[in-house]
């Protein structure tokens, strides 16, 4: 077994974590419970991801699922929001990944992501131009936890599961990579990441 590639979720990996504060304005928006707002978010974000709805189809479906409406502009403003929450990239982790990419292994990005961040992502944040292997959901049609789209990361990186190395914040997500065979560890900092990547003979 040799590692070849290393590779990262984004959101909450790549980037921070969205601010409390923007659920709490969403839900606000809406009127309805943060809790009751932060359920449905999720609840029905698959399609959007998936790259099935857009996003004001997406919205549309949270607020029709919580007994609520708003104007057009209402929902425009959620969308934005949503959009922002996403954009505060960590610095040490585009650090460790171009400390990947220096020291030659191939380094990659696997998120779900719709495809109207992604447009944003791509023409915003230099850390989209440094990994050689990019698989998102809007894209490929397929969402973590799906097999599927594990396998076109696979196909994209040309490397057997075990050679693969992967991060993720989502233990379901990480769960299914290592069903797949694939070397997988839950997200916990860019310092931790360093470590595991020590303790499995990754040298930076």
């Amino acid at each position: 077994m040799a590692i070849q590639a290393v590779v990262f979720d984004f959101g909450k990996v790549i980037s921070f974590p969205p601010e409390a504060s923007v659920m709490e304005t969403l839900a606000s928006i809406a009127g309805v419970a943060k809790p009751v707002m932060d359920d449905l978010v999720w609840k029905y974000r698959g399609d959007y991801d998936r790259g099935t709805v857009s996003a004001k189809a997406y919205y549309q479906t949270v607020l029709e699922h919580g007994g609520v409406s708003v104007s057009e502009s209402d929902i425009e403003r959620m969308i934005q929001i949503d959009l922002q929450s996403w954009t505060h990239i960590n610095p040490e982790t585009v650090a460790l990944m171009e400390a990947v990419k220096r020291a030659g292994y191939t380094l990659g990005i696997l998120s779900n992501m719709p495809h109207d961040f992604l447009a944003l992502a791509r023409s915003s944040f230099p850390v989209f131009g440094l990994p050689q292997v990019s698989v998102f959901s809007c894209e490929v049609g397929s969402i973590k936890p799906e097999e599927e789209i594990y396998r076109v990361l696979l196909d994209k990186a040309s490397c057997k599961p075990e050679d693969v190395v992967f991060f993720d914040d989502i233990p379901i997500n990480v769960d299914k990579a290592k069903d797949l065979g694939i070397q997988a560890f839950l997200w916990k900092s860019p310092k931790d990441a360093r470590s595991v990547m020590r303790r499995i003979g990754i040298i930076l």
